[in-house]
Parts: C-alpha cells; structure tokens; sequence
C-alpha cells in the first residue's frame, strides 16, 4: 500500500515550505493537500523535486464550488494550471454546499453541468478527476451525500475520467459499512483517504476496523495512493507506527 501525506495536517509543526523534505525523511514518496493557491506553482514543484516526491492530488480552489453557478470555471482552470506544473494526477473537484435559496435538486443539476464541462476540459490532460462526498457532521450540506450518489455521478459523466474520492473517516461517519462500500465502489474509486472517527486522528485511534478495511482494499485491486488526512495526537513521527502495524 502506498501512503502519502496530507501537508494540510501532518507535519504542521513545521512551516509549510519544510513539510516536504520533513515527509520524504519520514519515509512518504508523495503528498497531497487542498490549497496550493497561496504559493508559486514552480516553487511547489522545485520542493517537489528537491524531496524526490510525487504530487498526488490538490483540491479546485475555496468558492470554486461545484454546486454554485459563480466562479467555477475560473477556478477549475486555475487548479489544472497548477496540477499540469506540479505532476499532480488528481484534481479534487470540490461539490460544495448547496446556496440558501436553492434547491437541492437544482443545487444537484448545476453540479452535473460543472463537472460535465470540466471533465470536457480536461480530458486528454493526464489529470483525472475525483469527486467527494463529505459527513454531514463535519460538512453540513454537501452537495454529495452519499459514496453512491457521487460514483453514480462518476459513472453518468465518463468513468474512466471521473471517479470517486472515498474517504473512509467521512464514509464511517455518515453511513458505516465500509467493507462493503469499499466492494461495492470499486470500479469507481481513484483516491482513499484516511483518519478513525469520533476524534478524525491516526488509524487505530478511533472505532473503524483497519486491519479488515486495509485487507478490502487490497482484495479490490486498488494499487494506487493512500491520503493521510487525518490529525495526529501528538507530534506527526510519534504517530506514524500505525502503517506498519494495521497495513503493513
């Protein structure tokens, strides 16, 4: 299984610029994070490079929501820009929550446009696309609400483009049954993501199963990159021993 970091939430006791070679020394061959909007592509790259990492994901810039009729486009542009510089092979496209005012159905056909044209645009690209369906705890009024509402947009759209970004803390919370969601969406999955619900820390901190969970994966035949979004207890390399001990 192939691990990288979330620079969003590991290593933040370190700036920003020394969590890439701080996650290389840790032993991760390639990283992900939501917002690389605040700095220079080529910087970013150069990091990259100088760590011997891969970039694996970034999100659509914050207000490039999907769901929303302003600011899309522009934003989806601005993200490939900066996925095509740094190597990246999947963009996050972010649902979104649905406007005041608009309804739900109305919310869901305008995010169907958006990722219909963006996946238009893209195509050809070597940039594939992933879709994420977010608690309702954690992220009151997703647009995506469910795993299979987000693969069968995935699959509506261009399943070999479009797949779905599975991230197992939000799954749990919201509908548990992971094994068999895992079973269920994997033709459509391209990305995991991972932190133990209620406290959203470490595998092995919180209720889900990983050893049974991690074992699915593998029987599904996923063989690509395992995010850690997760928030650690403590300092970052304290709480790194549980890829060895659950996935290992």
């Amino acid at each position: 299984m192939r691990f990288d970091a979330n620079l969003k939430w590991l290593f933040t006791e370190l700036p920003f610029e020394a969590r890439f070679d701080a996650a290389a020394a840790a032993g991760f061959e390639g990283v992900e994070y939501p917002d690389p909007y605040d700095h220079d592509p080529a910087a970013l790259a150069r990091r990259l490079r100088e760590a011997g990492l891969d970039q694996v994901l970034i999100n659509t810039p914050p207000g490039a929501d999907a769901c929303r009729a302003a600011g899309f486009r522009e934003g989806f542009d601005r993200a490939m820009e900066y996925a095509l510089a740094l190597g990246a092979g999947l963009v996050h496209v972010r649902a979104g929550t649905r406007p005041e005012g608009v309804s739900r159905e109305r919310a869901e056909a305008r995010l169907v446009a958006n990722l219909a044209w963006a996946a238009g645009r893209s195509r050809g690209s070597g940039v594939r696309l992933v879709l994420e369906a977010q608690n309702h705890r954690d992220s009151p009024g997703c647009c995506l609400r469910t795993q299979a509402q987000a693969a069968a947009v995935a699959e509506a759209l261009d399943a070999d483009h479009v797949g779905v970004l599975f991230d197992l803390y939000h799954a749990q919370v919201d509908e548990g049954d992971l094994i068999t969601k895992v079973r269920e969406l994997a033709p459509y999955t391209f990305h995991y993501q991972v932190a133990d619900p209620p406290g959203r820390h470490e595998p092995g901190t919180g209720e889900i199963g990983w050893r049974a969970v991690f074992a699915a994966v593998r029987e599904s035949g996923y063989r690509d990159w395992i995010g850690c979004e997760y928030q650690p207890r403590g300092r970052t390399l304290d709480g790194l021993g549980w890829i060895e001990e659950l996935a290992g």
